[in-house]
C-alpha cells in the first residue's frame, strides 16, 4: 500500500505569514504549484496559502444579508464570518490570506485516505508532518494522480 511517504516531495517551498502577497503569489506561479506551507520563525506550520485564498482577493465585497421579522432585522450571516471574508479580500501579507490550522497528514498515511481527505475537503495541497509536528514534506493533487499512471515498462533489448 502506498502512502504519504512514497508519493511526498521533500523539497517543500514554503512561505512566511509576513511575506507581501504579491511576492506569494510570485512563488506560487514561479513554482507551478497550488499552494504552500506558511511556516513561522520556529518552523512550525501555521497556515497553507493556496491559489483559491489569492483568487479570494479578487471577489466582490460580501454584503450581509438580512431579513425583516416584526421590525426586527436578522442577519443571515454571522458578523464574524462576513470578517473573516474581508479580511482576506483586503490582505496585504500572507498571514492574512491564508487558511489557518490546515489539515495535514503523517508520512505513514495510505494514499486512499490522503485522496479521501482532499476530495472530502476540498483540498489541493497536503503537508505531511512528522511525530513532532514538524513539516517533512507535501502531497500534492498531481502526487495522486501519478499514482494512477502505470510506470513505464522497460524495453527488451534484443541481440543481433
Amino acid at each position: 500500500m502506498l502512502t504519504a511517504k512514497d508519493i511526498m516531495s521533500t523539497a517543500v517551498i514554503t512561505l512566511t505569514p509576513g511575506m507581501e502577497i504579491v511576492t506569494a503569489a510570485g512563488v506560487l506561479m514561479d513554482n507551478h504549484i497550488n499552494g504552500a506551507p506558511v511556516v513561522n520563525e520556529s518552523g512550525a506550520i501555521v497556515g497553507i496559502l493556496s491559489q483559491d485564498d489569492l483568487v479570494t482577493q479578487q471577489k466582490k465585497i460580501p454584503l450581509p444579508s438580512y431579513f425583516m421579522v416584526l421590525d426586527a432585522l436578522i442577519p443571515l450571516h454571522s458578523s464574524g464570518q462576513v470578517e473573516k471574508e474581508l479580511e482576506k479580500i483586503a490582505a496585504t501579507t500572507v498571514e492574512h490570506a491564508m487558511t489557518p490550522d490546515p489539515v495535514c497528514v503523517h508520512p505513514d498515511t495510505p494514499v486512499e485516505d490522503i485522496a479521501t481527505i482532499m476530495v472530502d475537503k476540498k483540498i489541493h495541497t497536503i503537508p505531511v508532518v512528522d511525530e513532532d509536528d514538524r513539516l517533512v514534506g507535501i502531497v500534492g493533487k498531481e502526487d495522486i494522480l501519478r499514482t494512477i499512471i502505470p510506470a513505464p515498462e522497460t524495453k527488451k533489448r534484443t541481440t543481433s
